[in-house]
């Protein structure tokens, strides 16, 4: 049985998810905000991609620049109309504001775009294959997987070697006392919800080559962006990206030896996770909890 494959399907699907799971980590990290609507910024980011390709820029790569910056206007957009008024709220005010604008996510789509499946072609210079042993493997696949390593080694730089990053983990651990300090903490909610609109929205462009994207796209991602986080350990980094790496490589392994039980194996892994360290591999456990 040849695993090279498998295991580099999985890696690529896991980059997605960790482009993803990075944004929802960030703003649930620092402003506790249950955001379901965070899968429906990864599908707009797709489609604002597509419809740049197809028409505004014709070139991939500025179709994916423009569907992360289209995605981190609106998400500012978002936040300061809508979502910092239920800051604080109970879970289920957060979750009732952020579904319904899942349902006008997906019916703004069917309304602009239609209900037909999106896809591109892989772009230059990725467009051929690479020999990986004795297959073939799109070249491009390997240049997602960079791009997912280079953000992951940029958001640590960022938050752990910067002023910056030091205001947003403070934040993340008090944000009274951050705010008592003198930080803007209203404008830093702003931004981190912009930057987190923009990393769905590449995740959503960066998968066009490779899936196709149509309505309802978000609920799916969303789900398993969920999953990534209890998996991988909240406001974790590196907990995202192993979180990521071990559902897309199950997903991928599933696929191929049990393919009718591949989405149950997703969500046993999040159950036996949530039984047995409920932080996450690289979270940091509530304080008493042993």
């Amino acid at each position: 049985m040849n695993l090279a494959l498998p295991v580099l399907n999985g890696l690529t699907y896991a980059a997605f998810l960790f482009l993803v799971s990075a944004g929802l980590n960030l703003v649930f990290g620092v402003m506790r905000i249950v955001n379901f609507a965070h899968g429906s910024l990864c599908m707009l980011g797709a489609y604002v991609a597509f419809a740049a390709v197809g028409g505004a820029t014709g070139h991939f790569w500025a179709g994916v620049l423009a569907a992360g910056a289209v995605l981190a206007v609106l998400g500012v957009v978002l936040e300061r109309g809508l979502i910092r008024f239920i800051y604080g709220r109970e879970e289920l005010y957060q979750i009732l504001l952020t579904y319904g604008l899942v349902l006008v996510a997906e019916d703004g789509v069917k309304l602009i775009w239609g209900r037909m499946y999106r896809q591109i072609g892989f772009p230059p210079p990725f467009g051929g294959p690479v020999h990986i042993g004795r297959a073939l493997f799109p070249s491009y696949y390997l240049a997602m997987m960079g791009i997912a390593l280079l953000i992951a080694a940029g958001m640590w730089l960022f938050l752990y070697r910067t002023r910056a990053g030091a205001v947003v983990r403070a934040a993340s651990a008090d944000q009274e006392m951050t705010e008592a300090l003198g930080v803007n903490t209203s404008l830093l909610a702003s931004a981190l919800f912009g930057a987190g609109s923009a990393l769905a929205a590449l995740a959503g462009a960066l998968i066009l080559p490779i899936q196709t994207v149509a309505p309802g796209f978000g609920l799916e991602v969303v789900i398993e962006a969920f999953i990534v986080v209890v998996v991988g350990g909240l406001g974790n980094i590196w907990g995202a990206l192993l979180g990521s790496m071990i559902i897309g490589l199950m997903r991928s392994f599933g696929i191929m030896l049990v393919p009718a039980f591949e989405l149950a194996l997703v969500y046993l892994t999040m159950a036996v996770m949530l039984v047995l360290r409920p932080w996450g591999i690289l979270g940091t456990p509530p304080v008493g909890r042993h």
